[in-house]
This record gives C-alpha cells, structure tokens and sequence, in this order.
C-alpha cells in the first residue's frame, strides 16, 4: 500500500499496567530515533506529540477493572486519533503506553475498514493473550483485556467506541508468540474462537510457516493492523517491559516476522506498546523496537522482490 505519510501518536501512561513506566515508552521510542528509522526507510514522518490523558491514580480494582474511568477516557482520545489519521489517508503508529490503549485504535482502525470497505487482518503479537474479563481476571488490570473488549466482551466504555457492535469479528485476529494465559482464560480463548499460534506451534513448525499461516488471508483487500506489544519478544532481548515472559521469539525470529509482515505490501497501522523504560537497560529494547519497525516498512538485507 502507498504510504503518503506516517503519524506518530503518543499515548503515554501506564493506567491500564500492573507495573509504572510503560508511560515513558512513546519518549523512549523517539530517544531510539524512530522518526528517523522510518525516514531513512522514504517515509514522510509528522510527529503529533503526545495525546493527553488522566495520570494514573494506582487504585486498587473496583466491580473486576482497576481504573476503569482513566482506561475509557485514554482510549477515546486514542480512537480519535487514530481514525482521524486514517481519514487523512495517513499511516497511524501508535506509541504506547500500555496494551489498553489497542482497544481504540483497533476500534477505529475497524471502522475506518467499515468505512472504506476493506476487509481487517490484526495480527497482536504478543506473550498474553489478553484475553481476560472482569469477572476472571486474576488482577483487574485492563491491559489484560483489550482483545476480549474488541470481540465485544466488557464494559460498555470499552466496547462500544467504534460504530458497531462489537468493534471487530474474532476471526480477524491472529495471535502469534502467545506463552503465558490465564486457567480461565484459556477457555476464553476457545470460547471465542480466536486464532492462537502460541510458542509451541511456533517451536513445531517454524516462524516461517507461522506467518504464512497467519497471513494466509492476506490479500489485496486488505487492511493489515500489527498490535506489536514489547513482551512478544523474548525477555533476554527485550527486558525493558513490565511483565516478561522468558521463551519469545528471538531477535532473528522476530526479523523474519516482522519481513514477511512487510512482503504481503498491505500493512496500513501499528501499535507499538508496553515498552517501559523503567525495567530497560540502556534503551536497548526501544532500540530493538525501532530496528524491528525498520523491517515492517521494507529494511532488509539484500534487493528482495
């Protein structure tokens, strides 16, 4: 797809987390010098700078969702923004902030598809499944249930942003890199009917076949959205997130996955979440980030059809 120009969007708080710092991502991503990955891959950037948001309070949960009011509020702004860029014929990135927010950029990111008439491939990569609810979350924390709220499950606030209901069919979502679910949410999962490549159908088959079979509906009528949390990778890569799961992907699977993202020509929007500088060493997985976005947009190490 012709990319007339990238936005970058901040959303930087960490409301929906189980630990602080995921709201210093979006600063880190720019200190990694993401502007300037992507211009050096002839993409015109236009940083919007940070959206603005209620701080984190740091309640205890109420009724199964800690700091519900806060979550619902950063994920209006965020679909704004989102679809707002997508109507500009612009390419939305995210910049997280904690996994919360991919329920109003995948809602909008749905409706636009709605829209425009464009059939939506979300591949969420990630080490959770995020698939939880309010009544089997073991912590409360929304950023454990982003992918539930969009299939339509949780509260009004959250799954009622796009313009329909829910804001997005199930099986228009792959999960790849998933290691670590709930006991309860593992019935979740199946309930749903959610297409899961989890760590051991990587291990079995390949991360070349897993992407084939991830991308398999991808076609010229598609808008493909990457919701990228920092924790798909493995932890020895990319310590600086907030809850690591040893076991991901390694940096050369994650390359190969993020170039056969490329090749299908039909990425259109990006989450870039649960970075957090907090747990990071030297900004060494911002800097992976930003090397794996460089690959999204076409970087790779010879001339390739």
């Amino acid at each position: 797809m012709a990319i007339t120009q990238v936005d970058l969007i901040g959303a930087p708080t960490d409301v929906g987390a189980s630990i602080r710092g995921a709201s210093m991502g979006p600063e880190a991503l720019r200190v990694a010098s993401l502007p300037l990955a992507l211009e050096r891959q002839g993409l015109r950037v236009a940083d919007a700078g940070n959206l603005a948001g209620p701080t984190n309070p740091w309640h205890p949960p109420r009724d199964g969702f800690r700091h519900l009011e806060e979550v619902a509020h950063w994920n209006r702004s965020v679909h704004e923004a989102v679809l707002g860029s997508l109507q500009a014929g612009h390419f939305p990135i995210l910049m997280g902030g904690d996994h919360c927010l991919a329920i109003g950029s995948v809602s909008a990111v749905a409706q636009y598809c709605r829209a425009v008439g464009r059939k939506l491939v979300v591949l969420w990569l990630d080490a959770h499944a995020d698939a939880n609810t309010h009544d089997i979350t073991p912590t409360g924390n929304i950023h454990g249930m982003p992918v539930a709220c969009l299939c339509g499950q949780g509260p009004d606030a959250l799954t009622r942003l796009s313009d329909t209901y829910p804001a997005v069919d199930a099986k228009a979502i792959r999960q790849v890199g998933i290691r670590s679910v709930d006991a309860e949410e593992k019935r979740q999962l199946r309930a749903l009917g959610l297409r899961v490549f989890d760590m051991r159908h990587i291990d079995e088959n390949g991360m070349r076949l897993t992407m084939e079979q991830a991308l398999a509906e991808v076609d010229a009528d598609t808008h493909l959205h990457v919701s990228f949390d920092a924790d798909f990778l493995d932890s020895v890569v990319a310590p600086g997130v907030g809850t690591p799961v040893l076991g991901g992907p390694t940096y050369r699977e994650a390359q190969l996955c993020m170039e056969m993202i490329a090749d299908t020509g039909q990425l259109a929007s990006l989450d870039l979440m649960e970075l957090n500088p907090a747990c990071d060493v030297r900004n060494q997985t911002a800097e992976v980030v930003v090397d794996l976005v460089e690959s999204l947009f076409g970087k790779s190490t010879l001339i390739r059809k």
